[in-house]
């Protein structure tokens, strides 16, 4: 599962520069076509990690019930975002990551609730939750790619 959350954690990083380095109504904007823009999916990717690999494994989630409220599945942007709300979630792509290293490592993982994602993935196993992890920030990224060259060409 290391090479998961090696190859997890680049992506995150490019996530980070992403979002400290897209003006803040480029991140809000929602560009013709999509139902949601660069910011939420960036926050989504950040909970959705969280629910996938802590929530059913019966542990406590890093990050607060309102950040995933507000960015799980089935929700959409409300087209705002504070400096403090994008400062927060910019120090959790990192840190989330760096958490489930280390909480791998103590071993504090010890069961998994199966969940049957809305693709269609049966996950039974942290490793499945890791592995559909990756492909589920995989799908994120070109969303994000894709707005962003969107939003230069002034969609």
């Amino acid at each position: 599962m290391q090479s998961q959350l090696a190859i997890t954690l680049q992506n995150r990083k490019h996530l980070h520069q992403v979002l400290t380095q897209t003006p803040k109504a480029d991140l809000l904007k929602i560009p013709n076509g999509f139902r949601n823009n660069i910011w939420w999916n960036i926050a989504h990717v950040v909970v959705t990690q969280q629910i996938l690999v802590y929530k059913f494994s019966g542990l406590q989630m890093r990050v607060p019930d309102a950040l995933v409220e507000k960015f799980m599945k089935g929700t959409a942007p409300d087209g705002t975002a504070t400096d403090e709300e994008i400062k927060i979630v910019a120090d959790f792509l990192i840190s989330t990551i760096t958490w489930t290293k280390q909480d791998l490592e103590e071993g504090l993982f010890k069961e998994y609730k199966p969940y049957t994602t809305s693709a269609g993935f049966q996950l039974d196993t942290l490793q499945d939750a890791i592995n559909f992890n990756l492909f589920h920030e995989g799908l994120h990224m070109a969303t994000i790619m894709t707005q962003r060259r969107l939003l230069k060409k002034g969609s």
